[in-house]
């Protein structure tokens, strides 16, 4: 199973090595939406779909609590501060707030609550609700009742030192009112109102300058200028909601210190209340709710926060939040428009995206045209795992749909109106053939569930122009035909003028000798140099020609394998084309040990289609794939004969690739992981969790000497 099927599968369905790989996955992922967020200020992805990723993340380590990394999300709060401002260490840590969905996470937030401070149920307990702002939190410190220094959150205990910037906000007092704390932090959210956020992309407009995403964007932009001028010129607001270190409490109650900041001269936002009981908390939400679109700035749900300081402090934290407050998220904003029709997008891996075309709508402040609708199983009703979703209902060109969006990334369409559906309405067909090259389209089945994976792929690979960027690329790569001065930037360039659209193209680029020196960056001799790593590739070893094929699920590995056991190119081909892309007898490839129907089924797909197949013969028109020799082809025993071998760690003395060549060549077999079926495992410098793995089955493990030597090195 692919890292890509592994990140759709329900939580409760992984096993131990699923989870593990995606966990890595996860930490990866919502370490780049941070970094993304709060050092950018530019987030890829909507507030629901970051917050579902930390949901899925605790959940599986919920699960798997072994499996827990060291660079667990759950751990972490923000993301480091930028390098352009100097550091602030906060002297209390500015932690983040855990999330409830619906009533019932609401609920069970309380009875945490109750049963950590032994609490009757019929005992009162007093929270504070607030409006959660939509901004960019902060931290001022004020000595004496003069502000002297303000940083943002960065990543909790170490934040970005914005004191100048945070000095030209207007509602923000340079000294406080009234008897104040000698040292007193206060804490809160830097925003900007929806009205001033338009004016301000009005403005950027007319100067040609670019516009902001959202009034979040805007804000968090403007407060971290490194120029305070520019800071001064956007109309940015604060709302002040919580405290750091205080040399003087000056109230008992969560409450009481609102008031206390108001009297200090700070804003506090007026719908902040105390509530009592589950049925009082879920009414403010609703009313809040209702008040959000009339509000003037953005908010994205409510926060609960036990009111009794004392309680606060017996409750304490856990990882990267407090234990008495929880943010009460909204669901998405929605609105209700006309689907006029589905799109179909490739991408540059093949995949088909149905989007929809809508009537135009206001949702949340942004005008919304365009949904996505995910793949088939999407339109037709049918979820990741194969269970029904909206109750079943299919998506048709024409209904009048629900859409959804929670930020500045396309919306989503959530569900259909039955009763508005036009009589005439069809199911939607969803396309077998590429729209953009006219390849076949075809869905792969998971090979443990047997259903088809949910997304479908254009089988023209080396002929789509969606994908033809990325083909190129990886057909020049290092491990592939490794063409020495043919990088990333060159192949878009010649791409874009039209210079190479496949790879035979590339050996054919020495007839447009006299156009590549005249181009900006190429000179005689760098073209000289091109054309010469052009041609010295023209013989090329027969599994790096495979590899450079691009055909999915086929890695070095498996071109390797393949090589070695057809020896030419020519039967390889003559098998694969065999088969057919249709047929069920796969056994001409997956009698080779270590492919699986699933690889032998897209091999089938690839040489099934003509595109494909004219331009593998466009390519063997330029270059000659070099025969392998098959081994033990001569009847003599190769030394390393049935071995199973993995390698793990840094190697020294040679890369992995010759490695694991080397071990192929004298008859072992080379795996990626750690399996009851592993003979060796040969351990480089900073070997890990396989290095583990291999103790833990007993299987032998020697170091890269040991290793060099026993294969006769």
């Amino acid at each position: 199973m692919t890292a890509e099927d592994i990140a759709t599968k329900p939580v409760r369905k992984l096993d131990e090595a699923e989870a593990a790989i995606e966990l890595e996955r996860l930490a990866t992922e919502i370490a780049g939406h941070d970094k993304r967020y709060y050092e950018k200020d530019a987030p890829t992805v909507t507030d629901a779909e970051y917050d579902r990723l930390r949901k899925r993340n605790t959940d599986i380590e919920a699960r798997f609590p072994t499996l827990k990394r060291p660079d667990s999300p759950s751990d972490r709060v923000g993301a480091a501060p930028s390098e352009k401002f100097e550091k602030v260490r906060h002297a209390v840590p500015m932690l983040s707030l855990d999330n409830a969905f619906d009533e019932e996470d609401v609920a069970d937030f309380l009875a945490r609550v109750r049963r950590f401070a032994k609490l009757e149920d019929d005992a009162d307990l007093a929270i504070f609700g607030e409006p959660k702002i939509d901004g960019l939190s902060a931290s001022l410190r004020y000595e004496k009742g003069v502000f002297v220094q303000g940083a943002t959150r960065g990543d909790g205990y170490e934040g970005e030192d914005v004191t100048r910037n945070l000095n030209t906000i207007d509602d923000l007092p340079e000294k406080l009112t009234g008897k104040v704390p000698d040292i007193f932090e206060v804490r809160g959210e830097v925003y900007m109102s929806r009205a001033d956020f338009t004016a301000l992309n009005e403005r950027q407009a007319e100067d040609g300058k670019p516009v902001f995403a959202n009034p979040r964007n805007a804000a968090a932009g403007s407060l971290r200028q490194l120029d305070p001028r520019i800071t001064a010129r956007r109309p940015l607001k604060f709302f002040a909601y919580s405290w750091g270190e205080v040399s003087e409490m000056p109230a008992d109650t969560q409450s009481g210190m609102i008031e206390k900041l108001e009297k200090f001269g700070f804003s506090t936002n007026p719908l902040s209340r105390c509530l009592n009981g589950v049925e009082e908390i879920i009414a403010f939400h609703a009313e809040v709710e209702k008040q959000r679109a009339s509000l003037g700035y953005d908010i994205d749900g409510v926060v609960y926060k036990v009111d009794s300081l004392a309680l606060q402090e017996q409750l304490g934290f856990v990882s990267r939040s407090p234990r008495w407050a929880i943010a009460h998220k909204f669901p998405a904003e929605q609105a209700t428009t006309i689907l006029d029709g589905i799109e179909i997008q490739v991408g540059r891996t093949g995949a088909l995206t149905p989007v929809a075309r809508l009537r135009p709508v206001t949702v949340g402040g942004v005008v919304v045209s365009n949904a996505t609708l995910h793949n088939a199983d999407y339109i037709a009703g049918i979820g990741n795992d194969g269970e029904p979703i909206r109750e079943g209902r299919d998506i048709r060109e024409g209904d009048t749909v629900i859409i959804q969006r929670a930020g500045d990334v396309i919306p989503q369409v959530v569900d259909v109106l039955l009763d508005q559906r036009p009589k005439d309405s069809k199911p939607y067909q969803f396309p077998d053939k590429c729209p953009v090259c006219g390849s076949h389209a075809v869905r792969e089945p998971d090979e443990k569930t047997g259903r088809l994976g949910s997304v479908t792929r254009c089988t023209g690979g080396l002929v789509c122009a969606a994908q033809a960027v990325e083909r190129l690329k990886h057909f020049a790569s290092r491990m592939a035909f490794d063409i020495e001065g043919l990088g990333d930037k060159q192949i878009e360039a010649f791409h874009a003028d039209g210079l190479i659209a496949q790879p035979a193209d590339i050996f054919r680029l020495k007839d447009h000798e006299g156009a590549l020196k005249t181009r900006e960056g190429f000179g005689e001799k760098s073209v000289a140099n091109l054309l010469a790593s052009i041609e010295v590739r023209r013989d090329i070893a027969l599994d790096r020609f495979i590899y450079g094929l691009g055909i999915r699920h086929v890695g070095e590995t498996t071109a390797r394998l393949i090589a070695r056991h057809f020896g030419t190119f020519a039967a390889f081909r003559e098998a694969a084309q065999g088969i057919g892309g249709d047929a069920d007898d796969l056994s001409a490839l997956t009698d080779i040990d270590g492919i699986g129907p699933i690889v032998a089924r897209a091999i089938a797909e690839f040489f099934a289609e003509g595109h494909n197949r004219d331009a593998v013969d466009a390519l063997l028109a330029e270059v000659t794939p070099q025969e392998m020799e098959r081994p033990g082809a001569d009847g003599a025993e190769l030394p390393l004969a049935g071995q199973i071998i993995v390698f793990t760690g840094a190697l020294e003395v040679m890369t992995r690739p010759d490695a694991e060549k080397l071990a192929e060549s004298l008859g072992a077999k080379t795996a990626g992981s750690v399996s009851k079926k592993t003979t060796l495992v040969v351990a480089g410098p900073g070997a890990g969790s396989k290095l583990k793995k291999a103790s833990e089955l007993g299987i032998e493990v020697i170091d890269e000497q040991a290793w060099l030597e026993r294969a006769g090195q």
